[in-house]
């Protein structure tokens, strides 16, 4: 006789996905994407913004939180208007917590 099949629910990354993320979080990873979509270095746009590449690679990451004219200038570096910056930080916190939801809901059916 085969054993029955189990679900198994990964529970950290359910709690993971419904923990609100930073706004700088968001905004890095919109920055890091454009940058390396436009296939440019952290040197070379730490260089047009005038920052170290150290400072930007921490922004990126969402370890600093870093001031509106940072942003822009950043942005301004990248071509980016900053009007797309903060439309795709929207849309992905907006992801965010709809995943987070489903999964949320999917963990409590499934310990039903």
């Amino acid at each position: 006789m085969e054993p029955e099949p189990r679900n198994v629910v990964d529970l950290g990354a359910a709690r993971a996905a419904r923990e609100p993320r930073l706004l700088r979080q968001v905004y890095g990873e919109v920055l890091r994407n454009e940058r390396r979509d436009q296939d440019r270095s952290l040197d070379d746009v730490a260089r047009a913004v005038g920052m170290s590449k150290q400072y930007l690679s921490e922004i990126e990451r969402g370890r600093k939180d870093p001031s509106s004219e940072i942003l822009g200038s950043v942005c301004n570096a990248l071509g980016m208007p900053v009007e797309q910056l903060l439309e795709q930080g929207i849309r992905r916190m907006s992801a965010h917590r709809a995943i987070g939801t489903t999964q949320q809901t999917t963990v409590e059916l499934r310990a039903a």
